[in-house]
Parts: structure tokens; sequence; C-alpha cells
């Protein structure tokens, strides 16, 4: 039995943020349901590219979900929705603070009729603080809180990290939010809200960029891809390319030392501790540049690999999906899905020994509308059939 099995979760989350938290609960074992527009459904879905008219974006991120449509603008889609609640633990958002209110289905209402619901609200700025009515996406948290500025090479331009880490950390932290909220119900009884910012998402993991700012007083920069408390730690160029070096103590520095014939450069007082070599970075790196540069990529990795120094290529996307790694740990899955066919997305990282996660394709537009109203409900077809006459489902 997965750990969230028996956990009910109605999903009202769009695009990413959202909907990466309820794909991590729905591979937990919770039962989620995905509430969407009729006939348009979440914005994800017009994002391609396509398979057979289905979207590989969505796809890949609503797995082990099920989909209902709703109209939450019409009364009867607010009475229906508001009996779904009396059923589900959590109802989970992503919308700018202040909608759901507006809809009339603000956590306030909505705890009078659940009380014990966890009511997870998963916000570009949060509830709270003088930016919480403003619009937002990943690249512009990514702008406002820091991250580009750090991110890139001292001469180049403040560059967005290739992944939406903005939302996706927001969403990982929505997870972990709503988990704490239903362990602290089993004690309590009671429900809560819980309130997540992608800005405050970003800013808590800017690492040791804010201690170094307020530490030092300097305003951190882009650096490449060294480390700015670690040396050496970076990629190097070498015959055919670029690889990636962790010397992340002072025994894995005599390691490569001697890896990379230069032994010498052990007990060089410059070089000896790992905050006499990050002091004399621009005197050390040509040293080892130089060295570097003269074998290919394969070759460092079996040498580096043999002394065990961490290291890596830098590979691209094709190789990451076909690597030996990935694959025996179940990373890149198959799935059939019923319009799309087979299709390849990421597995999860979430491994246990006692229970294993299953991938269910992602739900078809209001693929489980009828089941879902008649299950949780009771209602008939006729009943059915005049909520989608009146546009209702």
């Amino acid at each position: 039995m997965l750990p969230l099995s028996g956990v009910k979760v109605l999903d009202l989350s769009r695009v990413l943020a959202g909907p990466y938290c309820s794909m991590i609960l729905a591979d937990l074992g919770a039962d989620v349901v995905k509430v969407e527009m009729p006939k348009k459904g979440d914005d994800s879905r017009a994002f391609g590219p396509f398979v057979n008219g289905e979207s590989a974006y969505f796809m890949s991120i609503n797995r082990n979900k099920k989909s209902i449509t709703l109209n939450l603008k019409a009364p009867k889609g607010k009475e229906i929705f508001k009996n779904l609640v009396k059923k589900f633990d959590v109802v989970l958002e992503n919308f700018r603070p202040g909608t759901m209110e507006r809809l009339g289905l603000g956590y306030d209402v909505l705890k009078k009729i659940n009380p014990g619901l966890i009511y997870a609200a998963c916000s570009g700025y949060g509830q709270t603080g003088p930016y919480t009515d403003r619009p937002a996406y990943d690249a512009v948290i990514q702008a406002m809180g820091g991250l580009m500025s750090i991110t890139g090479f001292p001469e180049g331009r403040p560059t967005r990290v290739g992944a939406s880490i903005a939302d996706i950390t927001a969403g990982l932290f929505t997870t972990i939010g709503i988990m704490a909220a239903l362990v602290k119900r089993k004690s309590t009884g009671e429900g809560d809200m819980v309130d997540i910012a992608m800005l405050d998402s970003i800013v808590a993991v800017l690492e040791n960029a804010i201690a170094r700012y307020e530490i030092t007083g300097k305003v951190p920069g882009p650096i490449g891809n060294r480390h700015p408390s670690i040396t050496p730690f970076e990629s190097f160029r070498v015959s055919d390319g670029e690889i990636m070096v962790a010397v992340g103590n002072d025994d894995l520095w005599a390691k490569f030392c001697q890896a990379i014939d230069k032994p010498e450069l052990i007990d060089e007082p410059k070089f000896k501790t790992n905050p006499q070599r990050v002091e004399n970075y621009d005197a050390l790196k040509p040293i080892l540049q130089s060295v570097m540069a003269q074998k290919s990529v394969d070759e460092w990795i079996l040498i580096l690999e043999k002394a065990g120094v961490p290291c890596s290529p830098i590979n691209t996307i094709d190789r990451v999906v076909n690597h030996p790694q990935v694959m025996a740990r179940d990373m890149i899955v198959k799935i059939h899905h019923p319009t799309a066919g087979e299709i390849k997305i990421p597995g999860s990282p979430l491994k246990f020994n006692n229970a294993k996660v299953i991938f269910n394709p992602a739900p078809i537009l209001g693929q489980h509308t009828d089941e879902i109203l008649k299950e949780l409900l009771n209602m008939n077809e006729n009943e059915i059939n005049m909520l989608r006459n009146n546009e209702i489902i």
C-alpha cells in the first residue's frame, strides 16, 4: 500500500506548480480528482508538443489523476463543488489570491462545510504582502527572487535556469505542507490552510547566496559553473568537450592531484586547504585547465572515477533518457494513453521497500466526470445529461 492511499484530493490547479504537487500526491497513492473547465480544461492541454492531439506537456505532469469538468462560475457548479468538498481531505488550487473568494469558494467558506479540510493555495506571491494580487510566471519569479542574477557566466546576461524551477520548488513545498497538515490533523482532527508562494520558495533555495551577502556585504553575481565556496568544483574544457569535477574536500583534493599527475599541488601552500584554494582560485584554475585539456571526456572519466573523484560528462537530454543509471532506477517509464498511445515520461524518484509507485496515463478532459458524480454524489444519468446540456459539466 502506498503512503497516501485513502487520501482524497480535489485539484483545481493548472499548468505546473499545482499539478506538479498533485502528481506527487497521486504517485504516493492519493486519489486525485482534477477539476477542469468544460470544453477547455487545464491551460497546459494547449501546450505542445502534441501526440495525436494530446499535449505531451500535460501528460508528463498529470499522470495517476482523474479528470472531471465543472463550471465553477455557475451556481449549480458551485453547489456540486461544495458537495464534493464534503467527501475530500484536500483542496488544492493555484489561482491568484482572491479568486476563490470571489467565486464564494474560499477557505473560510469551505472549512465550514468540511472542518477537517486541508486547503492548499499555491500562488506567485502568497496570500499576504503588497504583491499578493500580482500575476506571476516562473521566469518572472526567477528574476524577482534573485536566481537569475547568480546564474550564468560573469560577462554574460542574467540567465533563467533551464527548468521551471520556481514552479517546481513551489509544487514541492506545497506537497510538504499538505502532508504536514495531514499528519497534524491525525492528532488534532482539525484542518488547516497551507499558503505557499513561488517567490518564497525561490528565496528559500538561494542556498548560500544570502548567507554570503549577509556576512560579507558583497552582492553575489554569476560565476559560471564553479562553486562559490569550494575549489575546484566546476567544469573544465577537455580535448573533445567539457567535464564536471567536484573536489568537495581536502582528501578528494589529494586524490585529484594524484589522478591528474600533479602531486606537487597537494601540499603547495597556496592550494593545500579548500579556503586557500578558493582564495587563490585565479592562480589555480589555469594550472588545472592546462592539464585537463590534454585528454578527452572518456579518458578523464575513467581516470577520475578510478581515483574516487566525483565527476561527470555534461550530458544532453538524449543521453540522460538512455543513461544506464537513469534506466536502472526506472526514471523513464512507458505509459499507454488511450489517445496518444505509448509515450515515455519521467518516472518518480520516490522509492519504497514495501510499495511501488504505479503509472497510469494522464486523463482525457472530463474522462471521469460521470463516474465521480455517480459514485460520490449519487447522481443518475438524467441528472448528469441535464448538467451537460446546461454546460455545468
